[in-house]
């Protein structure tokens, strides 16, 4: 891209081959890249996170109703988080505006940092914040102790000249911090000389269920896709104790929420569906908040249920820029408007694109990513049943801080 600047957000998520058929991984690793032309308080942290989190995600399913997507809120407002704290002037107004919270707001810094700490210290998680910058430019000294304050991470130097052995480096990085379960992230050619600086978060997630599928329960069922088809698919059963609730939207849509807890009972997965069968997905995503999610663990009450659900296997790329202009960010795409001169004053800087790949594997000892669209049914032992046959939502949250790690839609078995 000749005598222009642009800063370039890929993020991906891929989990490794199970090793057995019973096992599951999911992870998600974000990467930020910023080119350039050679010429020129915790809880209220986290609600504003994913607030901002399930809107992009609420953004990008419009274009997507009848397509599965797998998202990690937490992953993109942690990548857009650390270029916030190198933008100026209205990029950073904009950025702060729709992402609700500035991290140069006192505390914020450090509630990022914990926020960060909680989530990697637990078992089967790990976070990490990355930074790669060429070697001939110089990064503001601000800059370099805001990420070091809010992301405990240094910068990198790296030439650029040489873009293939960057993106060798960068894999190596995402590989190390993904336990070898994305091994390529980029492609050759996915950089040029004219690329600055990457950012990059990686997030990676292997769990299992605290009460797993029995596989002898697992049988073969039709699933109702959301354009009209019918597929089989490996349905997972299991009889126990959930936590359930019933809710309604704000527009009056009826819906249910089961939860299920993972192992050690700190992280958990939501299944979301609406009663009736015709309503698309996008009636409950755009009515998600960090507020919906408090009143689903505040007003869920544990009840025996049948659960069935599909064993499947999603892959997921996006590409947020539409969804990020349509949400107010468009001047850091603009090499005329955008301002990162808190990031350096070299050259000028603005955002080229915002991408996110997630992988994502369910079956009968664990999951990563999950809220399902439940249809309710009655079987003849009196235990209600929640059967997900048909398009369903998923999300992993983190349980002490709130903080949505994964989540999507199934509209079809791949």
């Amino acid at each position: 891209l000749p005598s222009v600047m642009h800063l370039t957000c890929l993020c991906e998520d891929e989990s490794e081959e199970l090793v057995s058929v019973m096992a599951f991984m999911m992870l998600c690793a974000h990467i930020l890249l910023l080119l350039a032309v050679s010429s020129s308080c915790l809880g209220s942290l986290q609600d504003k996170q994913t607030d901002f989190g399930l809107k992009v995600f609420s953004q990008l399913t419009e274009d997507s109703v009848n397509q599965n997507v797998a998202f990690s809120p937490y992953g993109v407002a942690s990548v857009l988080a650390m270029a916030q704290l190198g933008a100026a002037g209205n990029t950073h107004k904009a950025l702060t505006t729709t992402m609700g919270f500035s991290l140069r707001q006192r505390g914020l810094s450090r509630q990022q940092r914990l926020l960060q700490r909680d989530i990697s210290t637990e078992e089967g998680v790990e976070v990490a914040s990355g930074v790669m910058v060429e070697r001939k430019m110089s990064l503001e000294k601000g800059y370099r102790r805001a990420l070091a304050k809010a992301f405990q991470t240094h910068p990198h130097q790296v030439d650029f000249t040489k873009p293939d052995q960057v993106v060798g480096i960068i894999n190596a990085w995402v590989s190390d911090h993904t336990a070898g379960s994305i091994p390529e992230f980029l492609r050759s050619g996915s950089l040029t000389d004219e690329t600055r600086l990457v950012l990059l978060n990686a997030l990676h997630f292997q769990g299992r269920w605290k009460v797993p599928f029995d596989p002898k329960f697992t049988h073969e069922r039709m699933f109702h896709c959301a354009n009209g088809s019918m597929v089989p698919v490996h349905m997972m059963r299991l009889t126990s104790r959930f936590n359930y609730g019933e809710f309604v939207t704000a527009g009056g849509v009826d819906y249910d929420v089961i939860e299920v807890p993972y192992d050690g009972d700190s992280l958990s997965m939501f299944l979301v569906s609406p009663f009736e069968p015709e309503v698309p997905l996008s009636v409950l995503s755009t009515d998600l908040s960090s507020q919906t999610l408090k009143q689903w663990r505040t007003e869920l009450r544990n009840a025996k249920r049948q659960l069935a659900m599909p064993r499947f296997t999603l892959t997921s790329e996006v590409n947020m820029k539409a969804a990020l202009m349509n949400m107010g960010l468009g001047d850091m795409f603009n090499l005329a408007t955008a301002d990162f001169t808190g990031i350096t004053t070299d050259e000028r800087l603005c955002v080229s694109q915002i991408l996110q790949k997630v992988k994502i594997e369910v079956n009968e000892r664990g999951t990563k990513a999950a809220a399902a669209t439940a249809a309710v049914m009655f079987s003849r032992m009196a235990v209600e049943e929640i059967t997900l046959d048909r398009p369903f939502l998923f999300l992993i949250q983190h349980k002490h801080t709130g903080a949505v790690l994964f989540m999507g839609q199934f509209n079809q078995p791949q």
